[in-house]
């Protein structure tokens, strides 16, 4: 019964997160630079899982394409494959960590950030080269890294701050124990 209602309670809070990445462009102003979809897909990983937020993070963008038409094809695939991947990376290596922490939460988000963009690179090179076009290193640099700096810092700066706050009200608490349950089973009669 308690797994169902972990699962219930998880499938709830995905679907918010959607619904939040799917409204928060709008009072963002639609300001691409502050990656506004990714805070939500980010939080729904490391609150629900890597299965939740992968999910959430690769039908985010295209229901928005599908409902808004923002973002615009291709970018909309290449950022479903970029966010899903955010998630999955986060997620996993947040979820499989001895100690949640903050150090922890710092470190699955950066590699989460660096192997998104990686994908997101890929996928644009795929895209374009199926429409004729073509992706720049230049083109990688400026938006994975060079218009993103201002999306990189709000995202390590909120994501912590609300983790950090989400574990002193203890809503979704922090584990410290030296066990992990993805490694350990215990056996029960």
């Amino acid at each position: 019964m308690k797994h169902q209602n972990q699962s219930l309670r998880n499938l709830l809070l995905a679907a918010m997160f959607l619904a939040i990445g799917l409204v928060l462009p709008f009072f963002t102003g639609q300001i691409k630079e502050i990656g506004n979809m990714h805070l939500p897909v980010f939080l729904c990983a490391l609150i629900c899982g890597w299965q939740y937020g992968t999910a959430v993070g690769f039908i985010m963008p295209l229901l928005r394409f599908a409902l808004f038409s923002m973002p615009r094809m291709p970018t909309a695939l290449a950022m479903a494959f970029e966010m899903a991947t955010y998630a999955f990376v986060a997620g996993f290596l947040y979820s499989r960590a001895r100690w949640q922490c903050t150090r922890m939460l710092y470190r699955s988000l950066i590699i989460a950030m660096i192997a998104g963009r990686i994908v997101w690179a890929a996928a644009m090179i795929v895209l374009l080269g199926l429409s004729g076009g073509a992706f720049t290193w230049q083109m990688f640099i400026s938006g994975a890294f060079l218009n993103a700096i201002p999306g990189i810092i709000l995202q390590l700066v909120l994501i912590p701050a609300i983790m950090v706050a989400l574990d002193r009200a203890k809503l979704v608490p922090f584990r410290r124990s030296e066990e992990n349950p993805h490694t350990h089973r215990e056996e029960t009669i």
